[in-house]
């Protein structure tokens, strides 16, 4: 299974994988495990890498960043502390224009174009192709 996140911003929805920016004197790894518990409550052990971008690829939100992504594998510590859907975007009545929601999805049912991001969606494909 792999975890993905369903969002809605602004009015639009869609899905990426989870994760979150580098604080200044922060490892990647560290980053990650940090992420899960500020967004999930969740521990996570970081197990291999994935995949790292190797191209240009400049941020959706700041025209000016540019954004280097980096891909894990993580196993959950412990019992599950989030709730998450099976369903895409099953987001609570009263999600506004804005929410976040995890779901997990089995890497047969995931298709790249069931991802916004391009980043995401050659992830996706080489996760298809390597596992």
């Amino acid at each position: 299974q792999l975890l993905v996140s369903d969002e809605l911003i602004k009015g639009n929805r869609f899905t990426k994988f989870p994760g979150g920016g580098l604080e200044w004197g922060e490892g990647t790894r560290d980053c990650l495990a940090r992420e899960f518990m500020e967004e999930l409550d969740q521990p996570v052990e970081v197990l291999e890498h994935f995949y790292t971008t190797d191209y240009f690829q400049p941020s959706a939100f700041r025209e000016t960043d540019q954004l280097i992504s980096i891909y894990y594998h993580v196993k959950l510590i412990g019992e599950q502390r989030f709730e998450a859907k099976l369903t895409p975007f099953d987001f609570p009545d009263d999600a506004g224009l804005q929410c976040e929601v995890p779901r997990w999805v089995a890497l047969c049912d995931l298709n790249p174009t069931d991802f916004k991001w391009p980043v995401d969606q050659r992830v996706v494909a080489q996760l298809k192709t390597n596992l």
